[in-house]
């Protein structure tokens, strides 16, 4: 017997799925919104060298606003006040149109002035993350996913030895607290820390929650379910721009954006323990009485009296119940090593595709916020059709199309001039869109491909694969200063890759999912009755 017979006696996708589906949301909510933290709170408004010094009473304090930054600060190659440089005197000749070139300029000497009309504060502006600080800026980025990798490996093994629920606790928890404590932060070396904790803990909510979901629904049902749940990042990513925009001090917008998981935490305890993952760990009384509770709320309560812990000792498990899987158990056989490989591949491509278009919401000179709102709307339609695509065509031609489609947009944007910003933001939501789909695709297609005794170990790596993609994007974006077009190339390249390593992955449309390593070995797929 496979346990999709079980979820056909007692209802696959009934109130007791549905159930599980809207706690899921409401801690999943976060996820988005602090992936995509750093677009704010990171922000760099504009800025030039603070001017102060320069005021010796004399000529300098009767001039205007417009006229200090004439005598004060050079002007770049586009007109603007140049954002790191000053003249170490005030050259009052300059309010006659003389030309600046050959003067002498210095790095700022006294800090910075920032134009506050959009951001209350920032990293940038609290710890002047400007000129040759920048970097720094953007490594805020880079350290928060570095710790959703290392968090997304620790919390797939853990949860494959200790449960699914326990382990979402524990990421709830975890996640709120860095997260707050973050907000707190009084130098850049603590709050680079805590955001790398903050990225360990959260990261156990999306690896958790979307195998629970998708372990407790039927075959039928399965890709509806990764589509909500990935609608569920769509909020966030349509929500986090209409918070940004309300909540400008980045101390209190962190913790705007952390506080949906003290919700998470209360619900928590009507989150059920997977049954598949129990009767693999030979915990028989357990599952059944999560069964008998689907079964009961599901209204199949005459059907689920049938079930016994001895019926359940009856499901095809055929590997040991008593033996821990690690990671190791994904490269010990050969198709299990293979699987390890492609899949590894593909989310690296698809999270550096999917964030590096995210990450370059002021690349096209338009208004951040609502370049970030348009990104996270495209979303839906995108997702939708994944719905439609993911039956239809099924799980391998969704995701090498949908990747085929974001490299293709990055391609076409490389020969768009920079000033058409309209038609390169058109041409990069296009872009978004099919990374979109790309994504909710291969979060359900990978759950679908490896065995429950280690899917969340291979869940796991994916993720932390996909969270190094997306590590490396903000650097990948910081090489437009070798080349312009250098960034796009790479993500373009990046896309083409993981399309074609994706066409090498086996299909599971209408499949039941692989219970133990051997099914995987011997190509043991059951057609969906």
């Amino acid at each position: 017997m496979k346990f999709e017979h079980l979820l056909s006696v007692v209802n696959g996708f009934g109130r007791f799925q549905i159930m599980i589906i809207i706690i899921s949301f409401i801690g999943r909510f976060t996820l988005p919104c602090h992936f995509l933290l750093n677009n704010f709170i990171a922000a760099v408004p504009s800025h030039h060298c603070d001017l102060s010094a320069l005021d010796d009473g004399s000529l300098f304090e009767n001039l205007t606003q417009e006229q200090r930054l004439t005598v004060s600060v050079p002007v770049q190659e586009d007109g603007t006040p140049s954002f790191c440089k000053m003249f170490p005197e005030p050259q009052f000749q300059l309010l006659s149109n003389s030309n600046d070139r050959d003067l002498v300029t210095v790095p700022c000497q006294n800090g910075w002035a920032y134009d506050n009309s959009t951001f209350k504060s920032t990293l940038a502006t609290e710890w002047d993350l400007v000129c040759d600080q920048k970097g720094q800026n953007k490594a805020t980025t880079t350290i928060f996913f570095i710790g959703v990798m290392f968090g997304a490996m620790t919390f797939g093994s853990l949860s494959d030895r200790f449960g699914r629920k326990p382990m979402l606790l524990v990421s709830y928890i975890s996640g709120m607290l860095f997260g707050f404590a973050s907000a707190f932060s009084t130098s850049f070396i603590m709050f680079a820390v805590l955001r790398f904790f903050t990225g360990f803990g959260i990261t156990g909510i999306v690896i958790v929650s979307s195998v629970l979901s998708v372990e407790w629904v039927d075959i039928e049902h399965r890709k509806l379910v990764g589509v909500i749940d990935s609608l569920s990042w769509t909020f966030g990513y349509c929500m986090i721009p209409a918070i940004a925009y309300c909540v400008t001090d980045w101390r209190q917008l962190t913790i705007a954006v952390t506080s949906p998981l003290a919700l998470a935490i209360l619900t928590w305890r009507w989150i059920p323990e997977s049954a598949r993952w129990l009767i693999a760990n030979g915990k028989f009384e357990k599952a059944n009485f999560y069964l008998q509770q689907c079964a009961q709320m599901n209204q199949k309560e005459e059907f689920g009296s049938k079930i016994t812990p001895e019926t359940l000792s009856s499901i095809i498990v055929t590997e040991r119940k008593d033996r821990s899987h690690s990671y190791l158990d994904l490269v010990r056989t050969p198709k299990m090593r293979r699987l390890a490989l492609l899949t590894g591949i593909v989310w690296y491509g698809v999270a550096s595709t999917f964030y590096g278009i995210s990450f370059n919401i002021t690349g096209f000179g338009l208004n951040i916020y609502l370049t970030q709102f348009v990104y996270g709307a495209i979303e839906l339609p995108a997702k939708l059709s994944a719905y439609y695509l993911l039956d239809k065509v099924g799980r391998r031609n969704t995701e090498v199309g949908s990747l085929l489609g974001a490299g293709i947009c990055l391609a076409i944007n490389i020969f768009i001039p920079r000033d058409m910003s309209v038609l390169r933001t058109v041409v990069a939501v296009l872009g978004k869109g099919c990374s979109a789909t790309s994504f909710t695709t291969v979060v359900l297609y990978s759950s679908e491909l490896f065995p429950t005794v280690v899917r969340q170990n291979g869940m796991g790596y994916n993720s932390s694969m996909g969270r190094l993609g997306v590590s490396l994007a903000p650097l990948i974006l910081l090489l437009d200063e070798v080349w312009r077009d250098l960034p796009q190339v790479l993500l373009c390249s990046i896309a083409l890759l993981a399309s074609l390593v994706a066409r090498m992955l086996p299909e599971t449309r209408g499949r039941c999912l692989p219970e133990t390593i051997q099914d995987v070995e011997d190509g043991l797929l059951c057609v969906a009755l």
